[in-house]
């Protein structure tokens, strides 16, 4: 069942199972905000098992990119687009958040990056990539990294 994320009131809903549940609901309301105020996009998430296809293709890209496979358990996915961006999310048990940005038009930006909750460690597969802080009033500090995408997917 699909779940429009509200930053207003930050909710645990399909979160519950994380041991930093508030701080990734914190995160996951945070992106909602980002893209409501940049885009007019509802951020809307769904429950990993019925969003197999966006879980996949980030997992894919991750693999092929780099060799990483992520421990976590995936919680919830999305997939949408803003003008000519593809982005995917997955919102991982242990508090991790990847986004693929994926520009449609060729030789557009495209990214995956990783967000870490307030409060868990790195995970051991992200360990070789360095992690800026941001403050954030709905999740607290959040930590990030990125790659840059170098093949098609």
């Amino acid at each position: 069942m699909a779940y429009a994320v509200d930053f207003e009131t930050v909710s645990t809903v399909g979160l519950e199972s994380s041991p930093v549940v508030d701080a990734l609901a914190g995160l996951r309301a945070n992106e909602a905000r980002y893209f409501k105020n940049k885009y007019g996009h509802v951020f809307t998430v769904e429950p990993a098992g019925e969003a197999k296809e966006t879980v996949d293709w980030v997992s894919g890209i991750l693999e092929e990119e780099r060799g990483l496979v992520i421990s976590s358990p995936p919680l919830e996915a999305t997939a949408f687009q803003v003008e000519n961006i593809r982005m995917a999310y997955v919102f991982y048990q242990s508090g991790l958040s990847i986004n693929v940005m994926y520009t449609i038009d060729d030789g557009g930006k495209r990214a995956v990056g990783f967000k870490l909750s307030d409060g868990m460690e790195i995970p051991e597969e992200l360990g070789a990539f360095k992690f800026a802080r941001q403050k954030s009033k709905l999740a607290g500090t959040i930590r990030g990294s990125y790659f840059v995408i170098k093949k098609d997917h």
